[in-house]
């Protein structure tokens, strides 16, 4: 009989499109599908990590309804792994690959000790659509500017999504697991957890049915309801593709075929799976980007890195006094998530208007976005601060307070997020006060705050501190 194989389970936690899943099968004998919780794991911040729980636990469930486990193992993967293939005496071990650098090296490192004790170790394509390593410039180079990438990429091939195998071999006797609770993935988010459940879809089921249902109704006017974050117009597919509940390539086919029946937005909606793929495409060649300017001179440039300021706490607390800010803030804290018209306003205000390092920020994030993703954080950081490639300039500075009238005309958005305003709350406003941390005493009968920084003082403030900048 051949041996087994054993999928390392990571960022793809769908038995669809699964590449390594399918080609284990493919490969015949038993398939054990093995979760390693490692350091990059423990790393997480709190709402990601206990989003990948949630995920881990769903997917387990999705397992076992085709007869088959998903074993938890904790530790170093360059010692877990390659032990654990030795005791269950498989024949190969197949992935699917990450791009971070963290990842990279880890994945490297397991890969030459599996060969080295004769074991067959493979990684495929399947968090993205196109390889960092095969898109080049003419010259050669890799792109650092989004639209010629897209154009580089739009009339590419996508390889048509496989379906979920119709069965999955087993094993005659299964190798032990440690307990997903034991791992408490959820400890950080303390009350924090009730709140967002809620909002939470749940696995690839959810999520196909997410797809399922934009493509029916919304994509045709998404290139006009997506910068409106009072109404319901984007995919909100970000945190099933952060951890792999879909894939891009699902949701690039459903869009073409949305484009072939016509509907506008379509296109639009392809051009924001591109950019994931550039931000990815960024990481993976300066991979700096998650922790360092991007634009190396951009280093001498005068940012507040004080988190203890008052007002970076006013900022975190959705508290600055500026609407559209504290409530894509607020947003954040209850669902997890926060609309990304939101997420540029936010980190303009905080970049420019405050002064803050953009790090502040992209660290914010990653502590509270169930959707977190690696590459997207940190670009979005770095093109709103404008240290980043293909950054908007640095003297672009969004006014919060006309980007409100433009993008919120009605204050559907603000009045679902903010409470103190208000004689009766939208409950959603309401929530964020039984999420938030006790110590920061807030109450929705509070008075709501003047602004810490006003619209055009912020602006002037940055636009000084740009035209005498040392670079």
């Amino acid at each position: 009989m051949t041996s087994p194989t054993l999928v390392w389970i990571r960022r793809d936690l769908r038995l669809s499109d699964h590449a390594a899943l399918t080609a284990a099968v493919e490969r015949g004998g038993p398939v054990i599908p093995v979760f390693l919780r490692d350091e990059l794991i423990d790393g997480l911040g709190a709402a990601p990590k206990w989003r990948l729980g949630l995920g881990i636990g769903h997917f387990a469930k999705a397992l076992d309804a085709k007869g088959s486990r998903l074993i938890l193992r904790s530790g170093d993967a360059r010692a877990v792994i390659p032990a654990l293939a030795q005791e269950l005496g498989v024949g190969a071990v197949y992935w699917q690959r990450a791009y971070d650098p963290a990842s990279v090296e880890r994945d490297t490192d397991v890969k030459a000790a599996l060969k080295e004790a004769g074991i067959e170790a493979k990684s495929f394509a399947g968090h993205l659509m196109f390889e960092p390593w095969t898109v080049e410039t003419k010259q050669g180079d890799f792109y650092k500017v989004y639209t010629p990438f897209w154009k580089s990429v739009r009339d590419r091939s996508v390889e048509a999504p496989s379906a979920a195998p119709s069965s999955l071999p087993v094993p005659d006797v299964w190798p032990e697991s440690e307990a997903l609770d034991d791992w408490a993935l959820g400890a950080a988010m303390n009350r924090g957890a009730d709140v967002v459940r809620p909002f939470v879809q749940l696995g690839e089921q959810a999520a196909q049915s997410r797809l399922g249902a934009f493509m029916a109704s919304k994509v045709a006017d998404y290139d006009r309801t997506r910068d409106l974050p009072g109404v319901d117009g984007t995919s909100n597919l970000s945190e099933n593709l952060a951890l792999g509940e879909i894939s891009p390539a699902q949701c690039w086919h459903a869009g073409q075929r949305a484009m072939q029946d016509g509907k506008s937005g379509a296109e639009t909606f392809l051009k924001e799976l591109v950019w994931r793929e550039f931000a990815y495409h960024l990481m993976w060649h300066t991979p700096r980007i998650l922790s360092d300017n991007w634009r190396e001179e951009w280093a001498a440039f005068p940012w507040n890195e004080d988190e203890r300021k008052a007002e970076v706490k006013a900022w975190k607390q959705g508290r600055t006094g500026i609407r559209f800010v504290d409530a894509a803030l607020r947003e954040m804290y209850v669902t997890g998530r926060m609309h990304n018209r939101g997420r540029m306003i936010v980190a303009s205000y905080l970049t420019k208007h405050l002064m803050c390092h953009w790090k502040i920020g992209m660290q914010w994030f990653e502590d509270c976005l169930i959707d977190w993703d690696p590459a997207s954080n940190a670009m979005g950081w770095q093109w709103s601060a404008g240290s980043g490639p293909d950054a908007t300039p640095y003297f672009r500075v969004f006014n919060p307070v006309t980007q409100l009238d433009k993008f919120d005309k009605e204050r559907r958005y603000v009045s679902r997020w903010i409470a103190e305003e208000y004689s009766t709350p939208h409950d959603d406003a309401l929530a964020y006060f039984d999420a938030i941390p006790r110590s920061w005493a807030m109450s929705p009968k509070d008075a709501y705050p003047e602004p810490i920084v006003g619209p055009d003082d912020g602006r002037k403030r940055a636009l000084s501190a740009y035209e005498n900048r040392d670079f």
